[in-house]
């Protein structure tokens, strides 16, 4: 008999870094999985990324075993992480808090194409400089 996904659990950990504290134990605890098997595999897997937030979409299966998908980090993140900044602005359409160029915006497109929900590169680049605007952080060139 083949095996029934009994739970899909969607978390958000830095790479590399994951502990079995919350909200990575609790969400799992509740299902049955072995925590320090999932955190070792996650830790494995993302340790390029080095603390940078990762969306993680996990499948727990009747006899409590598990598989996960590793996403792209946040668009949100990468852009902070371009622009060199800690957070985005309270105020983004009256106070502006940082810049980043064309090609950034590029890079970051390119890294989340299969995550965004475009057809084209260009397209996805209106959604990172969406993403950009709301945030307070003004595209250059």
């Amino acid at each position: 008999m083949a095996k029934q996904v009994t739970a899909q659990i969607k978390l958000q950990a830095p790479g590399g870094q994951a502990t079995p504290a919350p909200p990575i134990g609790p969400a799992l605890g509740q299902h049955g999985v072995n925590i320090g098997q999932f955190v070792s595999q996650f830790n494995e897997q993302t340790r390029e990324l080095n603390g940078m937030t990762v969306p993680i979409v996990i499948s727990v299966y009747n006899d409590r075993t598990f598989e996960f998908i590793i996403k792209s980090p946040p668009a949100a993140v990468l852009l902070k992480k371009a622009a060199g900044l800690d957070k985005g602005s309270g105020v983004p359409n009256k106070e502006k808090v940082g810049k980043v160029t064309m090609a950034q915006v590029r890079e970051i497109s390119e890294m989340k194409m299969k995550d965004l929900n475009a057809f084209s590169l260009e397209a996805a680049d209106q959604i990172i400089m969406g993403t950009a605007r709301s945030m307070g952080i003004e595209v250059e060139g």
